[in-house]
């Protein structure tokens, strides 16, 4: 397993892979003022607004749905984001709500859900460049497919013939594939395999079995994984494992990307 969990506590794993040339851009470009997307429980806003803080940026976060409160919007607010509740309807067009939001701010800068761009999926290319072995598998999982393209990304210019494996984590999946071409249009995505099976349910859903599986994983291991991104992740490898999936004696990196702070908005299922 890489650990990337351990980069940040809140702008952890494949969050601050995908912010770093991000904020970089911006920089670049004078802006002052980031401007980004997410659920109520989004990984990517606290990383957002942690990034915004410690870096000199000004942080707004578009939050889908109605207004709410929870631990990980008053992080948030803590680390100085603004936060904007807009219905779902009006949430599907970003850029226009991005738009209308700053027109008398030229110093904004967008940032797509998810950190889902180029310079998002730049960084994430570095996690292959920091592995010392070469391996068979490497899995992820996936939201909005820019962690994997990075991979992806990474594995051609070292000429590997590793197989990719993304772990789709809400229902619908079959997009990642394309999400990964428009990020990246020369790509050819033959060397992906997107395990859709896994939601268990849809995006933050969970079930009884999910929830077992994740405790008795971390309490064997001491690693702390979560029902949204990394508890998929891992019994989607272990429950591959038990069907044969894999040839005696292959080599398998689990992409650990962080986001612990998402157990918080499940944590009663699991307890």
């Amino acid at each position: 397993m890489k650990r990337d969990d351990k980069i940040h506590p809140f702008i952890s794993g494949n969050k601050w892979r995908k912010l770093k040339y991000i904020l970089q851009s911006a920089r670049h470009a004078g802006k002052t003022h980031l401007v980004t997307f997410g659920g109520a429980w989004s990984n990517h806003l606290l990383a957002t607004a942690c990034a915004g803080a410690t870096f000199g940026f000004k942080t707004t976060g578009f939050v889908r749905g109605e207004a709410v409160s929870n631990p990980n919007l008053s992080l948030c607010k803590i680390y100085g984001m603004e936060l904007q509740f807009v219905d779902r309807t009006s949430y599907r067009n970003k850029p226009l709500l991005y738009e209308q939001y700053v027109t008398s701010n030229p110093g904004a800068y967008f940032i797509d859900e998810g950190g889902y761009s180029t310079d998002g999926a730049q960084g994430c290319t570095e996690i292959i460049d920091e592995l010392s072995l070469t391996y068979d598998h490497i899995f992820c999982a996936c939201g909005t497919g820019t962690t994997i393209a990075g991979l992806h990304r990474g594995c051609a210019r070292k000429e590997l013939h590793t197989r990719l494996h993304g772990v789709v984590v809400l229902a619908g999946g079959d997009f990642i594939p394309a999400a990964v071409r428009g990020l990246y249009p020369d790509t050819e995505v033959d060397g992906l395999t997107i395990h859709t099976d896994y939601h268990f349910g849809g995006y933050a859903k969970t079930t009884p079995a999910l929830n077992s599986f994740i405790r008795q994983f971390t309490a064997q291991t001491g690693i702390l994984i979560e029902p949204v991104y990394t508890g998929k992740l891992l019994y989607s490898v272990f429950d591959l494992a038990k069907r044969d999936y894999f040839n005696v004696g292959a080599r398998i990196l689990v992409v650990h990307t962080g986001g612990l702070t998402g157990i918080l908005g499940l944590h009663e299922q699991l307890v």
